[in-house]
């Protein structure tokens, strides 16, 4: 069974189809048109009839008019490669519910979109661990919908922790991609280092990528207050701290301004940009949000 998504949900899935504003590119065959041209359905163009082309695709409506042979081309179906980078560093662990909990069921509803249209998953989960490395593996080059209970038993079995390196994580996710596709970006942004080189090696690349921002409500709107002794979940870094109301009114509006900059930079690099917390629920994140900004129809 599917632990990660409700049955309701998946079944409302199942009559989406994620868009790509570039034409795939992929050699290999799926349900969403290319520039290839080829015998589908879909009517592209035409060109001159030449000695040893196939006669059934002669327009002999066209022939009549201008007693010229002309042969119809067609646009093939191509499947789009979607790439999904899910952040499972040390600090997706935090918060109630977990961040990384929530971002493993985002990850499920693309990649099951991605499946119903014939599309190819890869998941990318970071950092690497040993610990889950046969599930890893087998959430590379997933396809079909008869591959989406595989798929969620995988993605289930994925841990979280460690230190992550956001960046390097894109990077990488981009050279070793043989096709652009569509990315998808799901983690906290919570790194030292930035996004912005990750982010732009994969629009360097030519992705399109959606970038959703994965916050826990302790994050947003702290309710602890006094003294504290903070330990950075990642780095094991300790800070003693007072947090009184007068702080925690500096914490959020710093919290926002963070948000507020991830968010310019994606509009300036043609990224759509998403922020939640990991208590929003699932409908409204995929039925209402993601649908509105055209991710998929």
């Amino acid at each position: 069974m599917n632990a990660l998504l409700p049955p309701e949900l998946l079944r409302r899935l199942e009559q989406f189809q994620l868009l790509a504003a570039r034409r795939a590119k992929s050699s290999a065959k799926g349900e969403r048109r290319s520039k290839a041209r080829g015998q589908s359905v879909e009517f592209a163009d035409y060109r001159n009839y030449v000695a040893g082309d196939d006669l059934r695709y002669l327009d002999w409506n066209l022939f009549g008019r201008l007693d010229r042979l002309f042969l119809k081309l067609y646009e093939e179906e191509r499947e789009l490669p979607v790439r999904i980078f899910l952040d499972a560093s040390e600090s997706m662990t935090f918060g109630e519910p977990r961040k990384f909990d929530f971002a493993r069921q985002v990850a499920a509803a693309i990649g099951y979109v991605a499946l119903c249209g014939f599309d190819r998953v890869t998941i990318v989960p970071f950092p690497e661990k040993a610990a889950d490395s046969t599930a890893r593996g087998a959430l590379r080059q997933v396809r079909g919908r008869k591959s989406s209970l595989t798929y969620f038993q995988n993605l289930s079995a994925l841990t979280a922790g460690g230190t992550a390196n956001l960046n390097e994580a894109l990077r990488r996710g981009a050279l070793e991609a043989r096709q652009a596709g569509v990315a998808m970006v799901l983690s906290d942004f919570l790194d030292p280092a930035g996004y912005e080189a990750g982010l732009t090696a994969l629009v360097g690349r030519g992705f399109q990528v959606n970038a959703v921002q994965i916050l826990a409500p302790e994050e947003l709107s702290p309710a602890t207050f006094g003294d504290l002794r903070l330990i950075d979940a990642e780095s094991g870094a300790m800070q003693e701290v007072t947090f009184g109301k007068f702080r925690l009114h500096a914490y959020q509006q710093t919290v926002q301004n963070f948000c507020q900059r991830l968010k310019e930079f994606c509009s300036s690099r043609g990224v759509n940009f998403f922020s939640v917390s990991s208590a929003t629920s699932l409908e409204e994140l995929l039925l209402k949000q993601l649908r509105a900004s055209e991710v998929w129809s």
